[in-house]
């Protein structure tokens, strides 16, 4: 398919062939260490249900996992009490989470290999194998991008990965994988990367053969970048039989997808006409979705002041019928909390709710804000640079009003203070933009496609020229 078909249906024909609109209150419903947002405004108050999860039904999908899916991304960090240099996950209140979210419905958890360093499959596997095996999934992925990058193809390709994918199973203390993922494709060269990873080694067969003998239950992919990937991999679907496609939807990427994207309007489109299950990625933006201009938030709380700003966000991703999860990276109980409230049960979007949120993302993406994420894919960098955190503080200022063009501005004397002393609050002076040296490692691991030594160069020239008052 061609990049043309990027443009998508109108919204009220989409919603209407997709059985969303007037009707999507019909839907068939059941009862690392970043902070990625607040919910604190609005934030509900009360009991939690704990058997009021939503779920959508899907004739191939037998377990019915929750609407509301763990995503083990981001699990909290403390400082190793051994004296090491690096953080080390909490496994006690990663332990605390996921007793909350077996208890109030969440039965979907989602990890990787490169996790948290490479420590959050071990993580997730203490925490889950506390409990029933049969009471959760677990969903991890073959991420072995890094290997193909670093010049591993061929048989050493396929070894490596066959040793990460039976790791996984180690990490996980399990003997079958739910949910298993074919991690990050699209990212770097495109469909020379994907050649590479998974058809030219014969990786992709064994993968196969695996799911076959039971040991992988379900077989899908993630997709970041190079739509030419994305429409290769649905040609194969008559012959391969995609359990599911994980994608980046939320109501900015719907239809506003920033460059090196596409569109989540075209990519559920492909995937509900072939009735592939949809799990949903970055439902908050990286968490800026969660806590946006003042003037949007009040907007949007006006309409429910007992519900989130982040809550919309995940009513959006959650009100279409093909979506089967929506991932949350929920590090502090807070979170978890507020999420759980907005999914049991979800209230859908109505057709005048869809139309706000697209007037929300169309205002939005007048600001001109690094599209991260904060997924930490570029980290660790070897200059010690915190590139996610430098783009945190710079959007955040942004949302904020606090970005001005010269000392002549309105308010610069206010707009300076707040940028350069959050700066230095939030990311220590030796991890700020100025230690960039252009190394371009970052790059080709970001899924966002982001120049990022080009934005980082941009943000250090203007703390430089707030530093000079100009």
């Amino acid at each position: 398919m061609s990049k043309n078909n990027n443009q998508g249906i109108d919204r009220r024909n989409f919603l209407k062939i997709f059985g969303l609109g007037a009707a999507a209150t019909t839907v068939a419903l059941t009862g690392c260490k970043t902070k990625i947002g607040t919910v604190t405004q609005g934030s509900p108050q009360g009991e939690i249900p704990t058997d009021k999860m939503s779920h959508h039904d899907f004739p191939a999908i037998v377990d019915r996992p929750s609407l509301l899916g763990y995503g083990c991304m981001r699990w909290p960090m403390i400082a190793d009490p051994n004296g090491g240099d690096q953080e080390i996950i909490d496994q006690e209140t990663v332990n605390g989470l996921v007793d909350f979210a077996l208890a109030h419905g969440i039965t979907y958890f989602d990890t990787a290999p490169m996790y948290c360093r490479g420590l959050s499959e071990k993580a997730t596997g203490i925490a889950l194998s506390r409990h029933s095996r049969d009471s959760y999934y677990i969903a991890t992925k073959m991420s072995n991008h890094r290997l193909a990058l670093g010049g591993m193809k061929g048989k050493e390709l396929l070894n490596a990965s066959v040793e990460m994918y039976r790791n996984s199973f180690k990490s996980l203390q399990t003997d079958h994988i739910d949910y298993y993922l074919l991690h990050n494709l699209g990212g770097g060269s495109g469909m020379d990367l994907l050649m590479q990873r998974f058809f030219d080694n014969g990786l992709l067969e064994f993968l196969l053969k695996e799911r076959e003998a039971g040991r992988i239950r379900h077989l899908g992919f993630s997709f970041h970048g190079d739509v030419k990937v994305f429409d290769y991999m649905l040609s194969l679907h008559n012959d391969i039989k995609w359990d599911f496609v994980q994608i980046q939807m939320n109501y900015v990427d719907y239809r506003h997808a920033t460059e090196g994207n596409v569109r989540a309007e075209y990519l559920y489109g492909e995937l509900a006409q072939r009735n592939i299950p949809v799990v949903v990625m970055e439902p908050l933006l990286g968490g800026r979705l969660s806590n946006l201009t003042d003037h949007l938030n009040e907007q949007l709380l006006e309409r429910y002041p007992q519900q989130s700003v982040a809550s919309w966000a995940f009513r959006f991703a959650g009100s279409f019928p093909n979506v089967m999860t929506v991932l949350s990276g929920m590090t502090y109980m807070e979170h978890l909390q507020d999420n759980l409230r907005t999914f049991s049960p979800l209230n859908p979007l109505n057709q005048e709710e869809f139309d706000l949120l697209e007037e929300t993302a169309e205002e939005l993406t007048g600001f001109p804000t690094v599209p991260c994420t904060g997924c930490k894919y570029c980290m660790p960098c070897p200059y010690g640079i915190d590139i996610p955190s430098v783009f945190a503080h710079y959007n955040k200022c942004i949302n904020e009003g606090n970005i001005v063009s010269s000392a002549e501005d309105n308010d610069y004397r206010k707009a300076r203070r707040a940028f350069l002393i959050g700066y230095d609050r939030s990311v220590p002076k030796l991890r700020q933009a100025n230690h960039c040296i252009g190394c371009r490692q970052c790059v080709t691991d970001c899924p966002q496609t982001i120049n990022i030594p080009s934005e980082l160069r941009k943000i250090d020239r203007y703390v430089e020229k707030l530093k000079r008052g100009e």
